[in-house]
């Protein structure tokens, strides 16, 4: 059994329509919630300087006026009077020179005495004083210097000095023997023998030339306990 089939045209359906669009609304709103939220970025606006104007600095102190030291003035020293010049009068008679005269030399270039023509010439100046060095012991021979003990001396016990003044050779060679004082005649003779025979000097000098000089020498005699 088969059913009837409608063939009629189609009716308009509102409810239909109604939901259609609604479902086309909800895609819009889908699509929409679905777009991704652009920020805008507001510009930074550029920064200005602005000149500031610093108060005035204070003034500085004004220091105070230097007083000067007053200086008193020193007291001016009282001025002596001068001494009166008193003439005397020269004394009538002859004059009498001293025994040392001094001569009186004329500057340079001038002349003495006055109007002369002549040019009175310069003092001589006077030499240096030599050099004099006087005779010593000639080391070498020290040893020789004493004389031998009188043998008439020493059976006494007596002891006994002897001065004497010797001259002096260039060579250091005793030349001449002078007696200044003697204990006795057997000293002396003693001491001079062995002047003349072993005693030796490094001879005087004048201006580092040998010469002949005196020198005074004394020699004691002791016995030997």
């Amino acid at each position: 059994m088969y059913a009837p089939r409608y063939t009629g045209s189609p009716r308009f359906n509102p409810g239909g329509l109604a939901a259609a669009i609604g479902i086309n609304g909800g895609v819009v709103v889908a699509l929409m919630l679905a777009v991704p939220y652009v920020a805008h970025k507001t510009p930074t606006p550029p920064l200005i300087g602005e000149t500031i104007a610093l108060p005035p600095l204070p003034p500085e102190p004004t220091p105070p006026p230097k007083t000067e030291a007053r200086v008193e003035p020193r007291p001016t020293p009282p001025i002596a009077a001068p001494h009166p010049i008193v003439e005397h009068p020269l004394a009538e008679g002859p004059v009498t020179a001293t025994d040392t005269l001094v001569p009186v030399l004329p500057g340079d270039g001038g002349v003495l005495g006055g109007t002369g023509t002549g040019v009175t010439p310069r003092a001589t100046p006077t030499p240096p004083a030599p050099v004099i060095v006087a005779p010593g012991i000639d080391p070498r021979y020290a040893g020789d210097f004493q004389p031998l003990y009188p043998s008439a001396e020493q059976r006494m016990g007596r002891s006994g000095k002897v001065t004497v003044r010797v001259l002096i050779g260039t060579d250091g060679r005793v030349k001449q023997v002078e007696p200044v004082s003697a204990t006795s005649d057997a000293f002396l003779r003693a001491t001079t023998d062995q002047a003349k025979r072993r005693w030796r000097f490094t001879p005087g000098t004048r201006d580092g030339v040998a010469q002949e000089a005196w020198r005074t020498m004394t020699v004691t005699f002791v016995l030997q306990e």
